[in-house]
């Protein structure tokens, strides 16, 4: 059986600005980093990107990354900002590109200004949208650690479908921690549009 594949072609080099009702994502510029160095300090952070011990991120170094996100052409790494206030609160990212298969993975963070009032939801929804609707993507997937259930639930409702578990993938605090894979795919996403 052949893959016949009419969609848009993935351009993962051009950075577009998406905007929802709650949540407008943009390019990084390397502004962001002092903003991001303190999400990334945020001990919820670190304890669900698995990296509770992680030493603290120097300015130099975050300018250098976020500043170069709009020049990478296998990712797409956007920035959170709450369209209430304007303020950057976290960020969204398509990433580990497979062309030959059309998928990637994706992950995202949100600092405490960010949380409980959907805004991940709204951000996920609206890059999971980007990937399948304007990159041609036919497979998104991701890692949750088991004790994450707030952002599962965020998953879920975009339409990300548990596939799998990875079992004691993350030592944290002399715990074995479960991931929970979870992937959506191009015609799922055609039948709901991340409202399953």
């Amino acid at each position: 059986m052949t893959s016949s594949h009419s969609g848009p072609t993935a351009d993962f080099a051009t950075k577009p600005v998406l905007v929802g009702e709650k949540v407008r994502l943009r390019p990084f510029t390397e502004e962001d980093a002092p903003e991001m160095a303190v999400i990334l300090e945020d001990e919820e952070v670190r304890r669900f990107t698995g990296e509770p011990t992680a030493p603290a991120f120097e300015e130099r170094r975050l300018r250098e990354w976020y500043g170069s996100r709009g020049t990478q052409p296998d990712r797409l790494d956007l920035a959170v900002v709450d369209r209430a206030n304007g303020t950057l609160v976290g960020e969204v990212v398509l990433y580990e590109w497979d062309e030959p298969n059309r998928s990637c993975a994706f992950r995202t963070l949100l600092g405490p200004r960010g949380r409980d009032r959907g805004l991940g939801t709204e951000a996920t929804r609206l890059i999971v949208g980007h990937g399948f609707e304007r990159l041609g993507l036919h497979r998104i997937s991701l890692g949750v650690f088991a004790f994450n259930p707030r952002a599962r639930r965020a998953y879920e409702k975009v339409g990300f479908v548990a596939e799998g578990v990875e079992r004691e993938a993350l030592l944290y605090e002399g715990a074995w921690i479960d991931a929970v894979m979870m992937s959506v795919l191009d015609r799922e996403w055609a039948a709901h549009r991340g409202h399953p």
